[in-house]
């Protein structure tokens, strides 16, 4: 099997995955990386040495569905013009009044209908915006979009969240929660979970069966395996995951891939995206 390194500059970028044909979807987890500025900070962080390299990722890969962590306004805007019109997103940041850092939901508005959305807090307190639980210090949030795939009349939930780095125990309340919300039909769950794959949460995230990894029930895997937080350093195959693409079992898994492109020697995040591609059978809508 041919394998691309993606860790040359290519122009124009040769995407991993890139567009897809119907029935299939192109999902894409992405800590994009909040928007560092100023000289205190190594010049690898600062969001204006990392713009450039972001669009040219995601001008390339097009995904359908793309769940982002981190993202600031600024950004959030930066992203969408590098997807293109026909892309919308839905999210706010995690603060009382919806400042601050996001998890937004970006999609293919042309492919796909979006239902209804709604913005939770990971806390005692969900609808409490920038409501705080379980030893957590930053609010965590996740966002839920329903949608209705206009090519196959199925219809879907995609949700989007970023865990708690610090806290084991806000982790695991957290997936309680998240796999709550992931059980109402075929779904789709993208983040950074801050968790590898031994780890107490994706234990209790994937062990009773109600969801899967989808770089495990992928068909195909078209990357290596390397560990996501790459730090703007060469990745590592012993280096855990911790940003994942997690699916209901009746969703299939193509292909899984995950990208450490550079756009002229220069990493989009700190984190490496995660991308598959995977179907929805339509038997799943008849309800």
């Amino acid at each position: 099997m041919h394998r691309r390194d993606t860790t040359v500059d290519a122009q124009p970028a040769v995407p991993v995955v890139g567009p897809v044909e119907p029935p299939a979807l192109h999902v894409m987890t992405f800590n994009i990386r909040r928007r560092i500025s100023g000289h205190s900070w190594r010049r690898a962080d600062r969001w204006r040495h990392r713009a450039p390299a972001v669009r040219a990722l995601l001008e390339s890969e097009q995904p359908t569905i793309l769940g982002m962590q981190e993202v600031m306004p600024d950004q959030a805007a930066a992203v969408l013009g590098a997807l293109g019109t026909r892309y919308r997103f839905v999210g706010r940041g995690h603060g009382p009044r919806g400042a601050g850092e996001g998890c937004p939901v970006f999609f293919d508005a042309d492919r796909l209908e979006l239902l209804d959305w709604e913005q939770s807090a990971l806390s005692d307190h969900p609808r409490a915006a920038g409501s705080r639980s379980w030893g957590n210090l930053i609010p965590r949030i996740v966002v839920t979009a329903r949608f209705l795939d206009r090519r196959t009349g199925v219809a879907l939930t995609a949700l989007n969240t970023h865990l708690d780095p610090f806290s084991p125990r806000s982790r695991v309340r957290a997936v309680d929660v998240l796999r709550a919300m992931a059980g109402r039909g075929p779904s789709i769950l993208t983040g950074d979970l801050n968790a590898g794959e031994t780890s107490r949460t994706l234990r209790a995230l994937l062990d009773d069966g109600g969801l899967q990894d989808a770089w495990t029930a992928a068909a195909r895997r078209v990357t290596a395996s390397v560990g996501t937080f790459a730090h703007y350093r060469p990745p590592r195959p012993a280096r855990p995951r911790i940003d994942w693409i997690v699916v209901t079992p009746d969703v299939r898994v193509e292909r899984a891939a995950i990208n450490t492109f550079r756009h002229r020697g220069v990493w989009p995040s700190d984190h490496l995206p995660v991308q598959a591609v995977v179907s929805v059978p339509a038997r799943q809508d008849a309800a």
